[in-house]
C-alpha cells in the first residue's frame, strides 16, 4: 500500500490519521492519504508566506527555468502520470494521456509567460497638469495563492493554478480534490526535483470543512482560485473577504445544430463532447438543439455512434467510458434519468448500468424544467431537442442559470455572427462543441458558471497586482 505524505515547506510530512483512497472502477484501495490537522495547514500557509518573498525576488528567467525543467520531467514520466489519473479518477487511460499532454502544454505556456509579464508607459501629458511626468506600470505578485482543485482534471486543472502562480512569482497552498490527490503529490515531487524553493508549493489534503476553510479565511492568503460547484464557489466568495476569488464553476453546455450543418463533422464531435470522461467535464455537451429539418437524421446517427462506445476498465486503452467518480454520483444520474422517463421523455439509448459504469444515455423530448436539462448532470447523459429556428435555439440555450461555453454548427456566416452576439456565455465555439479548450485561451463563464478567466496569460493577470510609478521631471 502506497502511504502518501503532505508536502509542506519543502518536506514530506506524515500525519496521525490516514484515509484509504478507493479506485472508482475496481473499488480497490490504491493508496492511503494523509489527513491534515490545523497545525499542518498553519505550517503550509506560513511556509508559503515565507517563500513568497523569495519567489517575488526571483528573476523571471529562473522561474521560467524551473517550470521548463518541470515540463521535461513530466514528459519523461508521462505514462506514469496517465496511469495515476486513470486509477484515481477512472479516466480512460487514452483520455488521461491527453490530459497529461495538455498539462505539459500548460506548464510550458507558464514557463514562457513568466518572461512576458510586463507593464506599459502612460502618456501623462495627455491631461493638463501631467506635463514633464513619466509614468509606467509594473505587475507584482500577490503573495500567497490558495488553490482548491476538482477531481475531473486532477493534473491539468492543478497546472492551470500552480503554473501561472509560480510563473508570476507567487507561492501556493494547494488543496486537491479528496478523490484525486495522487496527481497533485506527483507534481509536487517533480517540482521539488526541478528546483522549486521550499515552501513555494505546499500540498495539503483533508476535509474541506477544515483545510478549505482555513485557506479561504486566512488573511495571509491573497487570492483563492477555485474550480468546482456553484454552491461551494458562492460560499467561498462570501467568506473570502477582500481576497481575489476567480471562480470556475458549473455548466450545462449546449450545442446548436443548424439545418445546413455538416453532420459528418458535428455528430462525432458531439458524441465525444457528451461522453468523454463520462461527461464529467464542466463544458461537456449536455444539451443539443437540432433544427427540425435534420433532427431525425441527427438523432438516428448520434444514437448509433453512442452505442458503439466501449465501456470498461479505465486502464484498457480501448475503453471510451468508465465508472463515474463515486457511487453517489451514479445514483444521482440514475435518479435524474428516471425522473425524465417518468415525465414523458424518451430514453433513446442507455439509462442502465454495466457493473460500475453508466451506459452513455441519450434523452429525447425532455421538458426544460427536468434536472437532466436545467441542472448540471456531470455524467454520460445528453438531451437532444428539436427546434424550428436558430433564434429559438439561442433562446433555449440562454434559458439557463449557467453560461460557460456553447457550440454552434452552421454553414451560414450571418447566423454564426448572430449566435456569437446573442449567446450569453463566456465562449462561443463556431462549428465546434463547447467542450473545446486549448490551454492558452481565455476560459471562464458568466452567471453561475463563475467569474474571472483562466488560460495562462489571463490567470497571470488575476494573480498579479498592477502598480503605477510616476516620475516628476518638473
Amino acid at each position: 500500500m502506497d502511504r502518501k505524505k503532505l508536502f509542506v515547506g519543502g518536506r514530506w510530512i506524515e500525519t496521525e490519521k490516514y484515509v484509504p483512497l478507493m479506485a472508482p472502477y475496481s473499488k480497490e484501495v490504491i493508496a492511503e492519504i494523509p489527513e491534515a490537522d490545523e497545525s499542518h495547514v498553519e505550517a503550509a500557509i506560513e511556509s508559503a508566506r515565507g517563500a513568497s518573498a523569495e519567489m517575488a525576488e526571483m528573476p523571471a528567467h529562473q522561474r521560467s527555468a524551473i517550470l521548463g525543467r518541470l515540463v521535461s520531467l513530466l514528459e519523461q514520466r508521462a505514462e506514469e502520470a496517465a496511469r495515476i489519473i486513470a486509477l484515481e479518477a477512472a479516466k480512460p487511460v487514452t483520455t488521461a494521456k491527453g490530459e497529461v499532454a495538455r498539462a505539459i502544454q500548460t506548464y510550458r505556456f507558464s514557463a514562457e509567460e513568466a518572461k512576458r509579464i510586463a507593464g506599459e508607459t502612460v502618456p501623462m501629458d495627455a491631461a493638463p497638469g501631467g506635463e514633464n511626468r513619466i509614468a509606467y506600470t509594473v505587475r507584482e505578485p500577490l503573495g500567497v495563492i490558495g488553490a482548491i482543485t476538482p477531481f475531473n482534471f486532477p493534473l491539468n486543472l492543478v497546472a492551470h493554478k500552480v503554473g501561472p502562480a509560480l510563473a508570476s512569482g507567487n507561492a501556493v497552498v494547494l488543496k486537491p480534490a479528496r478523490q484525486t490527490p495522487l496527481s497533485a503529490f506527483f507534481i509536487a515531487e517533480l517540482l521539488e526535483e526541478a528546483g522549486l524553493p521550499p515552501g513555494a508549493l505546499n500540498v495539503v489534503t483533508g476535509p474541506g470543512s477544515m483545510v478549505g476553510n482555513r485557506i479561504v479565511t486566512d488573511p495571509r492568503i491573497s487570492m483563492i482560485t477555485f474550480t468546482g460547484s456553484p454552491e461551494v464557489g458562492m460560499d467561498i466568495r462570501a467568506r473570502a473577504g477582500l481576497k481575489r476569488v476567480p471562480l470556475e464553476l458549473g455548466s450545462n453546455s449546449a450545442v446548436i445544430v443548424d439545418e445546413d450543418a455538416d453532420l459528418r463533422k458535428a455528430i462525432p464531435r458531439c458524441v465525444m463532447g457528451a461522453f468523454s470522461y463520462q461527461g464529467q467535464i464542466c463544458v461537456s455537451v449536455q444539451r443539443i438543439y437540432v433544427h427540425e429539418a435534420i433532427y431525425d437524421k441527427f438523432v438516428e446517427e448520434f444514437v448509433v455512434a453512442a452505442q458503439k462506445l466501449r465501456l470498461g476498465d479505465p486502464l484498457d486503452p480501448a475503453t471510451d467510458v468508465s465508472a463515474l467518480i463515486s457511487d453517489n454520483d451514479l445514483k444521482r444520474c440514475l435518479e435524474w434519468i428516471e425522473e425524465a422517463r417518468a415525465g414523458g421523455a424518451v430514453i433513446a439509448t442507455g439509462g442502465k448500468t454495466q457493473g460500475t459504469v453508466l451506459e452513455p444515455t441519450v434523452i429525447l423530448n425532455a421538458d426544460p424544467s427536468m434536472r437532466v436539462s436545467c441542472r448540471e448532470v456531470f455524467g454520460p447523459v445528453v438531451t437532444i431537442d428539436k427546434v424550428g429556428s436558430v433564434e429559438e435555439a439561442i433562446e433555449r440555450t440562454n434559458d439557463s442559470r449557467y453560461g460557460l461555453q456553447a457550440g454552434f454548427y452552421t454553414g451560414s456566416v450571418d447566423r454564426a455572427l448572430l449566435a456569437a452576439k446573442r449567446l450569453r456565455v463566456g465562449g462561443v465555439m463556431i462549428n465546434d462543441i463547447p467542450t473545446f479548450r486549448v490551454d492558452h485561451m481565455p476560459y471562464g463563464g458568466v452567471k453561475e458558471s463563475g467569474m474571472g478567466r483562466e488560460g495562462v496569460k489571463y490567470a497571470v493577470e488575476e494573480m498579479t497586482e498592477l502598480k503605477l510609478v510616476v516620475w516628476n521631471a518638473n
